[in-house]
């Protein structure tokens, strides 16, 4: 089999180490069955676990597919490429089956050659790799989760909501989810459902998604942008992420008449990918085309300019346990937030958010409006969801959490007969 090593990662004999001359700083090997990189949701939850425990002295490298792009300082090992794959949709792929097996025996080689203390599968595909390397190699396995798999393939409409297809995804789940050694979920809510629901038990370990607060902060330059964009004078309102109806777009769209009835110069700024060309074309048939702007997807080291765009920040996501990241950068940037009522939103929002009943579009342009006339209303709310981020959702913290699960691991592993 083909190795990959692309620009800007690591080179063959950097990583070419026996087991015995390992040195003394953890090793840790993440399964990615994800385009990498790809500034969105799971991907930004790599890269930032990647970058913050580099000061710990934790070397890790990201096994992933071949498409993707690559990060500065982040090591990639990729499958081979496959003339037909270039790109890859968000959720389900027929191409998916066969890449993770290229992506089995890319990791395989990685733990040749990387010789990792960890093993970190991250989703449920990742998981399940890692598992099975777990059980050849003696190395302890991490998943990696942001809810449930099954819930996720109901919420995109991949399965029916019952019947015995999502029944059997179920059985399927369990049974995958026994294999790792630890299990983290990336909201308390899902924590929860999988210690009492998929008997994670002791194993689970909540580690919510985090921020870098040196990087998404307030009062950040971003007036060529805003000139760039057609927003001078305007008050806006961004979304960042993923555009999808499971998202909350499709709500968005029709509740954005009533806000801009009662608020004129309001203008939402919806970035992110993919669908950006239905969306497009679904703002002009509600004639919404001078109050809305798509301008696609956002690179993640631009992402911070991005938000300081606008006075408000909103997230509409519909699931209940799936981690919500994009709230995170939100609340750095010390931006006002609105978000659909849950577990997920209550948990990193706190009481500092405002939030309105999932599907409520008239709650929701009520709020948004209100919010959007009340300069002194924003600063308090967008001034403590900034102190909230700062000190319960900093890396830095988070990666403490981390590498105490990895050590622990490996304390236990060295117990082993």
């Amino acid at each position: 089999m083909r190795e990959s090593f692309r620009a800007g990662t690591m080179m063959p004999d950097e990583c070419e180490r026996k087991p015995e001359e390992r040195r003394a700083p953890l090793r840790v090997l993440m399964v990615a069955p994800t385009p990498f990189f790809g500034d969105r949701g799971c991907h930004v939850r790599i890269f930032e676990q990647v970058r913050a425990l580099r000061p710990h002295g934790v070397q890790v490298l990201v096994a992933t597919y071949a498409v993707g792009r690559d990060v500065p300082g982040v090591r990639t090992m990729r499958t081979p490429r496959l003339p037909w794959v270039r790109r890859l949709p968000i959720g389900f792929s027929v191409h998916k089956p066969y890449l993770d097996l290229l992506l089995l025996a890319t990791a395989a080689q990685a733990v040749r050659r990387f010789s990792p203390d960890i093993l970190h599968g991250h989703l449920h595909e990742g998981a399940a790799l890692a598992t099975l390397l777990s059980r050849v190699t003696r190395v302890p396995a991490v998943a990696d989760l942001q809810g449930s798999l099954t819930s996720e393939l109901v919420d995109h409409g991949t399965l029916p909501a019952s019947g015995s297809l999502p029944r059997l995804a179920r059985l399927v789940e369990r049974h995958l989810l026994t294999g790792p050694s630890r299990l983290l979920a990336s909201s308390t809510g899902f924590a929860h459902e999988l210690r009492e629901q998929w008997g994670g038990g002791s194993r689970v370990v909540a580690l919510p998604d985090g921020v870098d607060p040196e990087v998404f902060r307030p009062g950040l330059s971003a007036e060529d942008l805003r000139c760039t964009l057609g927003l001078m004078g305007k008050r806006v309102v961004v979304f960042l992420g993923i555009l999808t109806p499971h998202q909350g777009i499709d709500d968005l769209l029709t509740a954005w008449s009533s806000v801009i009835s009662a608020v004129p110069d309001a203008h939402l700024l919806l970035m992110g990918y993919p669908n950006e060309h239905r969306y497009r074309g679904h703002v002009a048939r509600l004639g919404l085309e001078r109050s809305v702007t798509i301008p696609g997807r956002v690179d993640y080291s631009e992402a911070p300019r991005y938000l300081a765009l606008g006075d408000v920040a909103v997230s509409l996501k519909r699931s209940a346990t799936e981690g919500n990241g994009k709230l995170l950068n939100y609340m750095a940037t010390g931006l006002p937030v609105i978000a659909y009522e849950g577990p997920t939103s209550r948990q990193i929002l706190g009481d500092a958010g405002v939030f309105v009943p999932v599907g409520d579009t008239a709650a929701f342009a009520h709020a948004c409006a209100a919010l959007l006339n009340d300069p002194g209303a924003r600063t308090r709310r967008g001034q403590a969801l900034r102190e909230r981020a700062v000190s319960l959702f900093a890396w830095p913290a988070l990666a403490r959490q981390l590498l105490d699960v990895y050590q622990d691991l490996r304390r236990s592993q060295a117990r082993k007969p």
